[in-house]
């Protein structure tokens, strides 16, 4: 228990906002790698991801590469493209590692999202003259958000703890105080900093929890809840009774 109160003391001791790198800048650091990263794996992985859904090709490949990114070592994988890229390009490097644990999440999210609707409402859909692209677009992407969102938030937590090991090539973050604790066996710093982590995962948890909360329609693909059902969720006109 004095471990832990040190530790909470260290976080809000005056002392971390000066220094080589205050809290709050490794923080900001922190969150930017990881916002950073996650979207640019979201702009890789969404489309191809309601792509696969929509088609209903590629699955296979998709599950192979995404089980293939999420079994290669993050700290190795950091060093060897680093060595790779040089270390002026160690920025890069590290986030291309990022991108590329972020991107499995995103992907099985975005084409599960798809698949799990029910298949009336896309042939209701289709029946009633809707192109391949409003079917996309009006139906698969809105009724798939719930699960492309579960997919993002588990990136963003795998990614926001794995953003520590960019410390180890130099690049800040709230890992530079674990690296420096472990240099200096000041366990309490080494406690203190992961504390902080935990507490950014917990708190971009609750806004991807809140996120899908509100995001997601209403409207259920297997029970429409409109006086309509179908046509209604599809955004057609609607008989007068």
């Amino acid at each position: 228990m004095n471990l832990l109160a040190e530790a909470f003391a260290w976080i809000f001791s005056p002392a971390r906002l000066t220094g080589t790198l205050p809290l709050p800048t490794a923080i900001a650091q922190h969150l930017a790698f990881t916002f950073g990263s996650v979207a640019i794996a979201a702009v890789i992985a969404i489309p191809i991801g309601w792509l696969i859904g929509h088609t209903g090709r590629g699955r296979e490949v998709a599950v192979f590469l995404s089980g293939a990114a999420r079994a290669l070592p993050a700290l190795g994988l950091v060093v060897l493209l680093v060595m790779l890229f040089g270390v002026s390009l160690k920025t890069e490097a590290a986030v291309t590692v990022f991108v590329v644990l972020a991107i499995p999440s995103i992907l099985a999210g975005a084409y599960a999202g798809v698949e799990s609707i029910d298949r009336s409402v896309i042939d209701a859909g289709r029946a009633m003259g809707m192109t391949e692209w409003q079917i996309l677009f009006r139906i698969e992407m809105p009724l798939g958000l719930s699960l492309l969102i579960g997919g993002l938030r588990s990136a963003t937590l795998q990614v926001v703890a794995t953003v520590t090991i960019a410390a180890y090539v130099g690049l800040g973050g709230l890992g530079f105080y674990i690296i420096q604790g472990l240099g200096t066996r000041d366990f309490v710093q080494i406690l203190g900093a992961s504390i902080v982590i935990v507490a950014l995962a917990l708190v971009l948890d609750g806004l991807y929890a809140l996120l899908a909360r509100f995001a997601v329609p209403r409207t259920s693909a297997r029970r429409p809840r409109s006086r309509g059902g179908i046509p209604a969720l599809l955004g057609a006109p609607q008989l007068s009774r």
